[in-house]
């Protein structure tokens, strides 16, 4: 049997996870990335008011950073998820089926002659 569910569980995961994304994930990543670029400058730079070429640099990849990983947590996570629940349903349609054919091949057999 193929295991559609979980692909499809996944996808939906992938979607939901991209709204939440979208919705939550891109302003809170954006924030937590630039106080670390800030961090990370004012332990290199010593102060974060001398803003030179290389501390807007990186402060721009800190925010690039935060931004990144929030989508990779928000996506992959919900896609995990997603995927594990339609393994679940795939696993209860196999049970199920194999139950099913049990049952025939129980009623199919003649227990007279016994």
């Amino acid at each position: 049997m193929k295991m559609k569910a979980s692909k499809t569980g996944a996808y939906v995961g992938a979607g939901i996870g991209l709204a939440l994304f979208a919705l939550f994930g891109l302003l809170y990543g954006s924030f937590i990335g630039g106080v670390v670029g800030l961090q990370i400058t004012g332990q290199l730079a010593g102060t974060s008011a001398e803003f030179g070429i290389m501390s807007r640099m990186i402060l721009a990849f800190g925010v690039m950073f935060g931004v990144l990983l929030a989508a990779v947590a928000c996506v992959m996570g919900s896609a995990i998820i997603g995927y594990l629940s339609g393994y679940a349903v795939d696993l209860l349609q196999l049970e199920t089926e194999s139950t099913i054919k049990i049952v025939e091949i129980v009623k199919s057999h003649d227990y007279n002659g016994y």
